[in-house]
């Protein structure tokens, strides 16, 4: 006759128990509710799984079986039950019944030899070491030597796997063991595992506490770490070095370059990881590997869309964008940056950087800008040399790095307004990555292999012509001129406009300003070639309306005396700010 399971998650249960259970789950209830019903026994078992078994092979085929003893149904459905545990059983022929798993049992015969003197003496030894452990464990020892003394030996052997949480196939091998003895002798056997894996640990954190007597206590963790992989076979820093060697041979860099950074990897390895040494070698290979190889946008070029990206985005300026478009047809004719560098040269606010950002966007290429200004320091673009200390590479690399590929638009904003001194003059590293004859080995002093820079896009801006003789021979000078009214109100119409309400909220159709009002904020509130003032003072204009309407853009017409009540008190603040100045002065 078939008998019902009852299967456990991790609980592996020895005959001559009384076991009390907590169920909660349906299917679990029902096993429960049927087989007091029929008054069968129950076997209680193991499973594979974590969740309810979805097969007979989810169950392990060795389990206990026992009475039902008693069973409290609660309210929310769940129950406590108790069972009397008997024999120890086979399992054959598992099916499944109504969603309820039946089996034919056979009981597997127990030699009773617990009351041997060898058997006392192994179950002794088991119960003294698992004292011994009770130093690097919280195992609950009084409880255990209360067991000894009052209890029989099934009690022992079920307190000690649940005292050491052993694992369940373990326990399901002590379960199946004919003896008690052979019972005592598997459980020593994983007590005296756990004492040699509690000595490995001791021994690890005693050398970890001599380190951290130094003061390393950062390092002395990380030490740790490597410490417990190296016994675990899983070294996560071998790995890591191993995967920086495999992405060194996998990259595009040249073979020059390929081989400094094996050797730069070969030096590492043999360092340690904690070492200063180390830490530089490795974050200059990860630099090293952070470099754009043989990585191209590879957009093709349109002229018609170059065009009409560039007559969307500035008004006027025919002549200057005719220039441009010329430059872009040798490109796309030569697939290469032919040709001289173009150098924006004209006063604030006339649009040469927002000129250069539509280059880029009419190439389809990545764009870094590179701000000149002040600088005096020749590093600034060469790098430093990694034996320094915060040394980095310098800024024509780190543009390339973030671009992620080595063909960008890269802008040198106010190329004018460089400086020099004791530290070197950056003027001539300029001049070497502006030369298409030079920068095709150019050579940072961090990385110290030689990078292709023929295939970047350089464009120069500045204010004025205040430059040497030798930085002008590299470039073509194209003088953008500042903007006459006509151009001015056109741009304004065009784009200001627009940008003004984004800025401030407003929406645009909300907005009536005529040409002439245009030309009177120009003509008597702005003093400049460019429009940048001119954006400052439409921006200023819907800032004060808001104020008079609540924070509300309520549709205003902007006239020539509508203008002058707004802008008065703003101007009259700043020219009492200058009064202010040139009575200090």
């Amino acid at each position: 006759m078939k008998n019902y399971i009852l299967p456990f998650r991790d609980l592996v249960v020895h005959p001559g128990l009384t076991v009390p259970v907590y169920i909660d789950n349906p299917m679990s209830v029902a096993c429960i509710e049927s087989a007091t019903k029929y008054n069968q026994k129950l076997v209680v078992t193991a499973q594979h799984t974590w969740s309810y078994p979805t097969s007979a092979t989810d169950i392990y085929d060795v389990g206990t079986i026992g009475d039902i003893a008693q069973v409290l149904r609660l309210p929310d459905g769940t129950l406590h039950a108790i069972i009397r545990t008997t024999d120890v059983v086979k399992l054959s022929d598992i099916t499944v019944e109504n969603g309820l798993f039946m089996a034919e049992t056979t009981p597997i015969e127990i030699n009773d030899d617990s009351n041997f003197e060898q058997t006392i003496a192994l179950r002794d030894k088991v119960a003294e070491n698992i004292q011994q452990l009770a130093g690097t464990r919280k195992f609950k020892v009084d409880k255990l030597r209360n067991i000894v003394q009052n209890y029989p030996m099934p009690a022992f052997i079920d307190s000690v796997i649940q005292t050491i949480e052993m694992d369940t196939d373990d326990a399901v091998r002590v379960l199946c063991a004919p003896s008690w003895r052979e019972k005592l002798m598997l459980l020593l056997e994983q007590v005296n595992l756990m004492a040699e894996t509690a000595k490995i640990e001791e021994s690890i954190n005693r050398r970890i506490h001599q380190q951290m007597e130094n003061g390393r206590r950062e390092a002395i963790l990380q030490e740790k770490m490597r410490a417990i992989q190296r016994e675990m076979g899983d070294d996560s820093e071998e790995m890591d070095t191993e995967s920086i060697r495999k992405r060194i041979e996998k990259s595009a860099m040249p073979n020059d370059a390929k081989e400094k950074a094996l050797s730069e990897w070969k030096r590492m390895r043999t360092m340690s990881p904690m070492s200063n040494e180390g830490g530089l070698l490795k974050t200059y290979l990860d630099e090293l590997l952070a470099m754009p190889w043989g990585k191209s946008d590879t957009a093709p070029i349109d002229l018609k869309s170059a065009r009409a990206v560039l007559d969307s985005q500035h008004s006027g300026m025919q002549s200057v964008k005719e220039r441009i478009l010329e430059h872009i047809a040798v490109m796309k004719k030569t697939g290469g940056n032919q040709g001289s560098i173009l150098c924006f040269v004209g006063a604030p606010g006339v649009g040469k950087t927002s000129l250069c950002k539509s280059i880029a966007d009419a190439l389809g290429r990545k764009y870094q800008r590179i701000s000149l200004g002040g600088i005096s320091d020749e590093a600034h673009f060469r790098g430093h040399r990694k034996t320094y200390i915060g040394a980095q590479t310098g800024r024509i690399m780190d543009a390339l790095k973030r671009c992620k590929a080595n063909n960008p638009v890269i802008v040198l904003d106010e190329i004018d307004k460089m400086g020099r001194d004791w530290r070197g003059d950056p003027e001539s590293a300029l001049l070497e990555i502006l030369d298409p004859e030079q920068n095709k080995s150019f050579r940072d002093h961090y990385l110290e292999v030689d990078f292709d820079l023929s295939n970047v896009l350089f464009i120069a801006t500045a204010n004025s012509l205040n430059m040497s003789n030798a930085l002008k021979d590299r470039m073509e000078i194209i003088e953008i001129p500042g903007y006459s009214e006509d151009d001015k109100v056109q741009i304004a119409r065009e784009h200001l406009i627009a940008r003004a309400a984004h800025d401030t909220g407003w929406n645009p159709d909300n907005i009536i300003i005529s040409d002439d009002a245009l030309r009177h904020i120009i003509r008597n509130y702005t003093s400049e070639q460019g429009v940048r003032e001119l954006q400052r003072e439409l921006t200023a204009l819907l800032r004060r309306t808001l104020l008079e309407h609540d924070g509300e853009d309520v549709k205003t017409e902007f006239t020539e005396q509508k203008i002058d009540e707004l802008l008065a008190m703003r101007h009259s603040a700043v020219l009492a700010k200058r009064i202010g100045f040139g009575l200090r002065a």
